[in-house]
């Protein structure tokens, strides 16, 4: 049987007060959205509006919470690759790094290229069921353009559910223009949820122009919004762990509220991304144990209480190079993540720096660990035929089980590394004495070298770059 679905930080009983302690900031402190639409449609639906500052009723929080779906479909452009949201653990992109790191060229500002190349990395892994959103932010393409040439690559190079970009709403309708010719029409996506985008509040209790607009119009395209309020506590939210979780929450439910209103059923998760500051410095900490002892609670809210799909941030390290503390760090976070029960994990491939630098190598290496996670989650059979009584007796005392047909049948099955090295000293030696970096760093070529050029018909990528042009930039 699987391990305990929820890594408990908070007993159950603890539910209804948090959910009570949001419910009341909701209503007597109220939340900024700096966007004039949302706080027209906000009024229309019988909300006080002070300025910026609408004031959310319980009724509003419970209404919308109905309309949410558990599960959902997440449709990609090859069916094969098409997941269902709020069952099991997927992995996304990571969202965020500015630099990118080799072991050959160290660490530079990311490129187009890399961009690229990161996706075609997505697209090739195993433990990688989502794809796009900014894994590395290319520095040489100018700000104005940058939407399209990612979803270009994206579209280009993936054919699993995409992840796109919050931007002000020009930007976001070109690219959905984008995704239509890519996915078949308007028609298509008012039917099926292809596009997701990560938002974030602007924390404490606000929300910007620019995520408000990506949230109604992702909501009235029936599109995926994965809402993840960023905190650090004792920094921008209270140095109470659990009082971070509830202002964590009071943001979600929010969040959720006005794409609710936007359209009601649009797919939304409810996801967390928050840390400690580092008290020290002021600045953001990563590789903390206190950041799942965060977050696990909003993940158990999210899961038994709202019955709404989760996601959580997991497998950060502060650490600059891939040494022992990006190993310790990333699979702390990382184990907890699984363990606490969300259903979609990110910055778990290949992030170094606190999220400001990504490694190929870790991209790699990264992998493992999550399926070395997913192996602990799995847990162990517990069937009759497992408790192996008659093989116990057939073999008696002092003998091997090597050769027992029960273990001819299972050796497969057993949990094996894909990058990690378990050969004997002197097969290692005899073999090179590759580390693990160097491993990792020709694996991440060879699966450059074999990505195709393109995933996409060839009608459909001239009607993408036509619309690039199109569009004039």
């Amino acid at each position: 049987m699987p391990l305990n679905n929820t890594l408990e930080v908070i007993s159950k009983d603890q539910f209804d007060k948090i959910h009570n302690a949001s419910l009341k900031i909701l209503k007597e402190t109220g939340i900024k959205f700096h966007c004039p639409e949302a706080l027209e449609m906000f009024k229309k639906n019988g909300a006080k509006v002070d300025g910026e500052t609408v004031f959310i009723t319980e009724k509003m929080v419970t209404d919308a919470l109905a309309t949410c779906p558990s599960t959902f479909e997440w449709t990609a452009r090859n069916p094969k690759h098409s997941v269902t949201v709020g069952e099991g653990f997927l992995v996304q992109p990571n969202v965020g790094p500015v630099f990118i790191q080799d072991m050959e060229n160290g660490r530079r500002k990311a490129t187009l290229e890399d961009y690229a190349n990161v996706i075609k990395i997505c697209q090739a892994g195993k433990y990688v069921h989502l794809n796009g959103t900014i894994p590395v932010d290319p520095s040489d393409v100018d700000s104005e353009a940058k939407h399209l040439h990612m979803m270009y690559e994206i579209l280009k190079n993936t054919d699993k559910p995409i992840i796109g970009f919050c931007f002000e709403g020009d930007k976001v309708r070109q690219n959905f223009d984008m995704i239509n010719l890519a996915f078949g029409g308007a028609d298509f996506l008012e039917d099926h949820h292809c596009l997701g985008v990560l938002v974030n509040p602007l924390t404490p209790l606000g929300f910007a122009s620019e995520t408000v607009e990506t949230i109604m119009a992702y909501a009235k395209r029936n599109q995926v919004t994965l809402l993840a309020p960023c905190i650090m506590a004792g920094i921008s939210g209270p140095i109470s762990l659990l009082g971070t979780a509830v202002l964590q929450n009071t943001e979600l439910l929010a969040g959720i509220v006005l794409t609710q209103m936007t359209r009601p059923g649009a797919p939304i998760v409810y996801a967390t991304a928050s840390t400690t500051g580092h008290m020290q410095t002021g600045a953001f900490a990563a590789g903390t144990p206190e950041a799942m002892l965060i977050n696990t609670p909003n993940i158990q809210m999210g899961n038994e209480y709202y019955n709404l799909p989760t996601r959580t941030m997991c497998g950060i390290t502060h650490s600059k190079e891939l040494d022992c503390q990006a190993g310790y760090e990333t699979m702390m976070s990382l184990l907890m993540g699984v363990l606490s029960g969300a259903n979609i994990g990110v910055q778990c491939l290949g992030t170094l720096d606190a999220l400001m630098t990504l490694s190929y190598e870790k991209m790699i290496i990264d992998q493992e660990i999550i399926s070395r996670c997913l192996r602990i989650k799995q847990g162990i059979n517990t069937t009759d035929e497992d408790l192996a009584v008659k093989a116990i007796q057939e073999i008696g005392h002092g003998g091997t089980y090597l050769m027992h047909p029960s273990t001819f049948k299972e050796c497969r099955n057993m949990w094996s590394p894909d990058i990690s090295d378990w050969n004997a000293h002197d097969a290692w030696e005899a073999a090179g004495k590759e580390d693990l970096v160097t491993r990792a760093n020709k694996t991440f070529k060879e699966v450059l070298a074999k990505a195709p050029e393109t995933l996409l018909d060839p009608d459909v990528d001239t009607a993408l770059k036509d619309y690039i042009n199109k569009v004039g930039l």
